[in-house]
């Protein structure tokens, strides 16, 4: 069942909520730690912004985003801090609350498409945000630096086409600061302010 336009503001934000995972618990605790490569970090911890923008509406809104090697929690909040949606995947299952309703699926890509009817790159997301490439993506362009410029990733309806605008130091790493993905249909923005590789550490 396919969310109607007038909760699309919401359906976008899933976009970049369905590389989530499961929620830190209290018995968990995250320890910061440096890398060269963002590469090196198993789990990493992010907060940012991101705009989407779409040929009906666009917006910005808070990202925050736990990445695990099999889990991932991400969340958009509000400026006033109020959680708009809350996507989380891991062992193999997907859950997604927005407009104080759950939706469940074993597959984030599917789950994603059934709300919304959008495709998103949802697997390659984690790599660009850090740096990173996957084999279906093509290094358009590199900087001075030897850090990634443009990428062109393929996609059976679309190629992506993903531009890294600049680069920071994070946790020791060069890792974006501001990314832009987009096709003909969308186009999102992903600032990150600020990357932390961490170790979890589960009692």
């Amino acid at each position: 069942m396919r969310l109607s336009i007038s909760a699309l503001h919401t359906s976008v934000i899933v976009i970049l909520f369905l590389l989530s995972g499961c929620t830190i618990t209290p018995s968990e605790q995250m320890t910061p730690i440096d890398v060269s490569q963002a590469s090196q970090a198993k789990a990493w911890e992010l907060q940012g912004k991101i705009a989407v923008k779409t040929a009906e509406e666009k917006f910005s809104t808070n990202l925050y985003w736990l990445h695990q090697p099999t889990a991932n929690d991400l969340r958009l909040t509000t400026v006033l801090g109020t959680t708009v949606l809350v996507l989380t995947t891991t062992e193999g299952m997907a859950t997604l609350e927005v407009d104080g309703k759950t939706y469940h699926d074993r597959n984030a890509q599917e789950l994603l498409t059934g709300i919304s009817g959008w495709s998103i790159p949802l697997d390659n997301l984690p790599l660009w945000i850090t740096g990173q490439t996957s084999s279906k993506d093509e290094v358009v362009s590199y900087n001075s630096d030897g850090t990634i410029k443009q990428l062109i990733s393929n996609d059976p309806q679309a190629d992506w086409h993903v531009t890294f605008m600049s680069w920071q130091q994070q946790s020791g790493a060069p890792v974006p600061k501001l990314l832009k993905i987009e096709r003909d249909d969308v186009q999102i923005k992903i600032q990150t302010n600020q990357w932390t590789a961490v170790k979890i550490n589960t009692k």
